[in-house]
This record gives C-alpha cells, sequence and structure tokens, in this order.
C-alpha cells in the first residue's frame, strides 16, 4: 500500500521564510519539507528522463524512485508533462548566462575570440547538461505543446537580443555594413550554435571532431559580431 500523501502544508511556523513560489497543484505553498518532496520528484523526473523515454516515463515509476506514493506527486504536478514543463522552465532561467555573456564581453581583437569560443563552450556545455529535457522541449514543441513552446523562446529570445545588440554596436561604429538588421546574423548565430550543439554526436559520427565544430563556430560567431576576421597564431 502506498503511504499517505504528504502535506503541502507540513507544519511550517506562521511566518516562516518559505519562497512565495514555487506552489502546490491546488496553489497552496509547500513548506520546507514540502519544497524538499518537490524537488525530490523533480531530480526523479530529470534522472529517469536521461535514461529513459519521455513517452514511457509514469508517475507511480517516478513516486515510487523518490520513496513516495502517487498520491503525493499530484499534489504538487497535474502529470508528468506538468513536472517536465517545471524541468524546463528551470533550465531556460539557467540559460539567461548566455545573453550576460554577450551583453558583458568586449568583442574586438583577441578578447572579443576569447569570448566567442567562450560562449560556443558553454552552450556545448549546457545542451550535454540538459540533453533529456531539450530532447522533450523540442518534441512537445513540434506536436504544438504552447507550454514547452515558451520555455525554447525564452530560452533563446535572450541570446538572440544580446547578439543583435552587440551586431548592432559594431554597426554603429562602421564595422558591420549598415543596410544588414541586426536581427538577421544574430537568428542565424543562435540557430547555428543550438542544431550544432544538439547534433555534435552525429558530426563525430561522421568523422568530424567536434573540437573543429568548436572552432569553426567560434570563428563565425567573432566574425558575425565584430565584422572583423578572426585573429590568428
Amino acid at each position: 500500500m502506498d503511504p499517505a500523501p504528504e502535506r503541502t502544508d507540513d507544519g511550517d511556523a506562521p511566518g516562516a521564510d518559505v519562497d512565495e513560489d514555487p506552489r502546490a497543484a491546488d496553489g497552496r505553498r509547500p513548506g520546507r519539507r514540502g519544497l524538499a518532496t518537490r524537488q525530490r520528484l523533480l531530480d526523479c523526473t530529470a534522472a529517469m528522463l536521461a535514461s529513459g523515454s519521455y513517452r514511457e516515463l509514469k508517475v507511480v515509476d517516478i513516486a515510487r524512485e523518490a520513496g513516495t506514493s502517487p498520491a503525493t506527486f499530484y499534489q504538487y504536478f497535474a502529470d508528468v508533462e506538468s513536472a517536465v514543463v517545471v524541468l524546463a522552465e528551470e533550465m531556460a532561467a539557467r540559460g539567461k548566462r548566455f545573453g550576460d555573456h554577450v551583453r558583458t564581453s568586449t568583442w574586438r581583437g583577441r578578447s572579443g575570440y576569447a569570448a566567442a569560443e567562450a560562449l560556443v563552450d558553454d552552450v556545448i556545455s549546457f545542451w550535454e547538461e540538459n540533453r533529456a529535457v531539450l530532447r522533450v522541449v523540442d518534441l512537445a514543441t513540434d506536436e504544438g505543446d504552447g507550454r514547452f513552446a515558451n520555455v525554447r523562446t525564452r530560452l533563446l529570445n535572450d541570446l538572440n537580443n544580446a547578439l543583435a545588440e552587440a551586431i548592432g554596436e559594431m554597426q554603429a561604429g562602421g564595422r558591420i555594413p549598415a543596410d544588414v538588421d541586426p536581427q538577421a546574423p544574430a537568428g542565424v548565430l543562435v540557430s547555428m550554435l543550438v542544431h550544432v550543439a544538439a547534433h555534435r554526436y552525429g558530426f563525430e559520427f561522421w568523422g568530424v571532431r567536434t573540437a573543429d565544430l568548436r572552432t569553426s563556430m567560434a570563428r563565425i560567431v567573432y566574425w558575425s559580431i565584430s565584422g572583423q576576421r578572426p585573429p590568428t597564431g
């Protein structure tokens, strides 16, 4: 028999230091124990996504792995998809670092090329760390699930805007042709970074090393932003 579901208002004293978000499925605010249970369910969901098929993931399996009951799972999430949406939203929030990197970097000379290399490395690492969740985001978005489509937009939009801003600054300085809309090369760069990071194992299967992909992308990012050839040596 499954254990009794855990209460979301788990006895924390009034005024306890608990974040207003996240909330339970019924809108109540979990206490410390409730938040720990919720996080354990999310961690188990993420681990099972990485080792199995999204379509075969069941609430009962997640609950069992987390050492609790399906009833407790439903206190926090309406279904498996809702838990994965939370994982995807947290992932998208971490992706804000891409735009921050672009905005705080210098894009001239060797410093600019080093910034391009760092951005490429970060995107590749991010896609590797979040491959399982990103696979679901792409699948569900293609199937018309607006929740996942919004996550993908949030993940990529800030990077796109940051790149467009950097290109626009170089354009104002006369380094980029004035007839180029900065959003166009920014969109191309985002598409390149994302798709190469997502499919780099396929490239390796074809005999293309990740190191060479990294160098090629860094050179393209630098040239597109700075309007200059990458430094050599």
